[in-house]
């Protein structure tokens, strides 16, 4: 797949310095870490799937991120939200990520969006967005982010973790040539998925939303440089009880062609 973002003209002697293993990495290189220097990705929620996914982004290069999320950190936020600290309860976890990212790349630029994701918001909080990544936590949100990333024509890298179990995907409804335009409603249909239940109802596996968020953040560097095949038309399912891993494939509906 092309990239998705152009390159920078350079980076700063220092930016080279800190990100020199991904120079020598394949399919990334000099040219692909000044287009992660050039990006800009918006990431929905900094808790258990946020605080992984910024800080690997973060420590990749990117050079702008949009973190929104109207939450606070809490104590129980810790064990599975590794970017916050015990220093960081009570603070907005907006400001608790904007730390942490400075203190790991410093030249990269956060932007807090201390308030609530709604369908009417959404798309004025993912402008100038080259991608967007949804770490939120319920249903509603996830399908505000996913209508206005549609009608944006912008990838939606995708993830949900309960208990033991965690699914993702990358979502777009305007894709390259050659890839079918996916969506959320391909997933799941307009009224099927209900609310699942919290995190304080059921559990989370700490361990699994750092896996998974690290593998989100693989999949948006993977679109900004234009290394390898996105996770676009597959759904990964895992069950880290039993160890396992499973690649489903995802089509799109039958539905009218949206255009970018």
């Amino acid at each position: 797949m092309r990239p998705l973002v152009e390159p920078v003209a350079s980076l700063a002697p220092e930016e080279l310095i800190r990100t020199a293993r991904h120079a020598v990495l394949a399919g990334i290189g000099e040219e692909g870490q000044r287009r992660l220097a050039s990006a800009r990705i918006a990431v929905v929620g900094a808790g258990g799937l946020g605080s992984p996914v910024l800080l690997a982004l973060a420590a990749a290069g990117v050079g702008e991120l949009v973190v929104i999320d109207d939450d606070t950190v809490e104590r129980t936020n810790l064990q599975r939200q590794l970017m916050h600290r015990v220093d960081d309860i009570g603070t907005a976890k907006t400001a608790s990520a904007t730390r942490a990212v400075h203190d790991l790349s410093p030249l990269t630029l956060v932007h807090e969006r201390h308030v609530r994701l709604t369908a009417d918001n959404a798309r004025e909080l993912f402008a100038g967005a080259h991608l967007v990544i949804d770490g939120s936590d319920t249903f509603d949100t996830r399908e505000a982010v996913a209508a206005a990333t549609e009608e944006l024509g912008i990838p939606l890298v995708w993830g949900a973790v309960q208990e033991w179990a965690a699914q993702l995907t990358v979502f777009w409804s305007a894709p390259p040539e050659g890839y079918a335009p996916v969506v959320l409603g391909d997933l799941f249909p307009a009224g099927s998925a209900g609310e699942p239940p919290t995190c304080a109802q059921v559990g989370v596996l700490g361990s699994l939303c750092v896996q998974v968020g690290g593998m989100l953040a693989t999949e948006a560097i993977k679109l900004v440089t234009g290394a390898g095949d996105p996770l676009l038309g597959r759904l990964v399912v895992i069950d880290a009880l039993r160890a396992r891993h499973d690649v489903i494939p995802l089509v799109p509906a039958a539905r009218p062609a949206v255009s970018p």
